[in-house]
């Protein structure tokens, strides 16, 4: 049992984040009664933070385990895949809003070399974009968040209410069916209200483990969204909610 838990810890710790569905596939040996008793018992020792739907690093819910370059190595397989179907979709000659993160930095290394104008608040992705030479690129300016490496605060939203956008291309903490789709900071919250307000097009990339997980705010409903682009292993009552409400899943 003792072996069982700290297993689990190491892989929610590595995770970050993760919903039911994943420790169960995780530990398939492992009945769900004995996985939740499981969760409960680490939860009380501090060993983890139990969420609706799952479960969650101590270090990722304080902030300190969230650096961007951890980030990108979690699910690595994932945000290639959904960066590729990403990629695919770009057009040429429009104007698009890349959120920051390390899978829509993942998109940023694939964007073909074509005209376009991107505005973005994610510092890797102007850096991977300055490789380019065709795209013209805006990074918003504000306060410097060195965790994510991205410009927060109220200059990047009052920049962004004065621009229009054919696409943006929005990365998720979580979504669950009750909240929407949700993230952990109010800034980066409200940076993305923002962003779909101005959007013609709203593209959100996230890996299937994110389903089933709710965080602190909601960014918006599923309903407010054109596109979810994921790895394709995304569970039958999500994709069933996609088309009950139009939403393109990829």
């Amino acid at each position: 049992m003792e072996q069982r838990r700290k297993s689990i810890v190491e892989f929610v710790n590595r995770e970050g984040a993760v919903s039911f569905a994943s420790l169960k596939a995780a530990f398939p040996n492992v009945s769900e009664m004995t996985l939740r008793t499981d969760l409960k018992f680490l939860d009380q020792v501090n060993q983890i933070i139990r969420v609706y739907g799952g479960a969650k690093s101590v270090n990722y819910v304080v902030g300190t385990d969230d650096l961007l370059s951890r980030r990108s190595e979690r699910n690595k397989d994932k945000k290639v895949q959904i960066a590729e179907k990403a990629a695919a979709v770009f057009q040429a000659n429009t104007t698009i809003f890349l959120d920051s993160g390390s899978t829509v930095t993942e998109l940023a290394r694939r964007i073909p070399d074509q005209d376009c104008l991107v505005f973005t608040t994610g510092i890797d992705c102007a850096c991977e974009l300055a490789k380019r030479k065709q795209p013209i690129v805006h990074l918003l300016g504000g306060r410097l968040n060195r965790t994510s490496m991205c410009m927060t605060g109220v200059t990047p939203l009052t920049e962004l209410e004065r621009l229009h956008f054919d696409v943006a291309f929005l990365g998720i903490s979580c979504y669950s069916q009750e909240a929407g789709f949700g993230c952990g900071s109010e800034e980066d919250c409200e940076l993305k209200r923002a962003a779909i307000r101005r959007s013609a097009r709203t593209v959100m990339l996230m890996d299937s483990a994110k389903i089933g997980l709710s965080s602190t705010y909601t960014v918006c409903g599923l309903d407010e969204v054109d596109t979810v682009i994921s790895d394709g292993g995304v569970d039958r009552l999500f994709a069933e909610a996609c088309e009950t409400s139009g939403v393109q899943l990829l």
